[in-house]
């Protein structure tokens, strides 16, 4: 029987069977999964699997292969800094949710967010979360991200959970989509999620008073059907976004403003530092590359190299 990763606990997983009734299921023995990637988990949420029934008046089944996925997306294992872990398989569009306050969302992890999401060929998109919340001190950074991200090609969707006619746009955006939400904890992601999916109610809490920083809510990653088509991956916040497999050579690939160009580099192997004749700096310096995501780019070439 074929089923559909809607959740997983790390031994147990909750698939959709052919004929829509849930069955909980573990694997058993070797599995066969049709790709070379190694990871914490072998099977993730979202993935399409082979399994039998155990126990059919329990709906128990054993998980015996995964089918080959369309794509899928890792970080660095939270348990292994060597491993990577897969945060959901078979995605449609990756949705960052962040926000300007309470808490502030860095940059450098919207970028990281975004190059993995380049790396895997899946679309991404920022939101930015609790407008409401918005001083005129933030009103600037919010146009600056607009800027910055609208010049790398991507959709920025400011709105906020309290005022609904904010979310008509990004409804109607992920609508009939495999979406994955990401962000860090206390950005709004569940009660986002509790609006586009009535009577879902998930677990909300808010940001610590002493840290300034979000509280984990979800604790692991799940998927759920929307009323008009469509599902969302729910994953657990995260307090940053680790890259894992990135060589230095190829970062600037998944930039996609410094891709656009960087075939008018003087040499084929720039790494846009300090090569001459170099079309991304040029980029920078004409304002068509924000110098804050060309900083970005340069704060995690190094990082890259500290590792190797």
């Amino acid at each position: 029987m074929q089923g559909l990763v809607y959740k997983s606990t790390g031994s147990w997983y909750s698939l959709q069977g052919p004929e829509g009734n849930f069955w909980d299921a573990r694997i058993k023995g070797k599995l066969k999964i049709d790709t070379d990637i190694s990871s914490t988990n072998p099977i993730a949420v979202g993935d399409t699997v082979i399994f039998e029934p155990e126990d059919t008046q329990a709906h128990v089944g054993i998980i015996n292969e995964v089918v080959q996925r369309q794509n899928y997306m890792v970080r660095v294992s939270p348990h292994n800094k060597n491993q990577k872990h897969i945060i959901a398989a078979n995605i449609d569009l990756a949705l960052l949710v962040t926000s300007i306050a309470d808490p502030r969302t860095s940059t450098g992890f919207i970028d990281r967010f975004l190059i993995t999401a380049e790396a895997y060929h899946i679309p991404a998109i920022i939101v930015v979360n609790k407008m409401d919340l918005l001083k005129t001190k933030h009103e600037d950074v919010l146009r600056q991200w607009q800027d910055m991200y609208g010049k790398a090609g991507y959709e920025l969707y400011p709105v906020s959970a309290k005022e609904p006619a904010s979310l008509l746009s990004l409804s109607n955006r992920i609508k009939d989509k495999m979406t994955l939400f990401s962000g860090h904890s206390g950005v709004g992601k569940s009660t986002l999620i509790n609006y586009f999916i009535p009577g879902i109610d998930l677990r909300t809490q808010g940001v610590s008073g002493w840290s300034g920083k979000g509280q984990h809510t979800t604790t692991f990653a799940q998927m759920f059907d929307l009323p008009g088509g469509g599902r969302i991956i729910d994953t657990p916040g995260v307090k940053e976004f680790g890259l894992i497999d990135f060589q230095k050579e190829e970062l600037s690939q998944y930039f996609p403003e410094m891709r656009a160009v960087m075939s008018g580099c003087k040499f084929n192997n720039c790494l846009h530092i300090n090569e001459p004749g170099c079309a991304v700096k040029q980029g920078v310096a004409a304002d068509t590359i924000a110098e804050d995501r060309y900083v970005s780019y340069v704060a995690i070439l190094e990082s890259i190299e500290k590792k190797w």
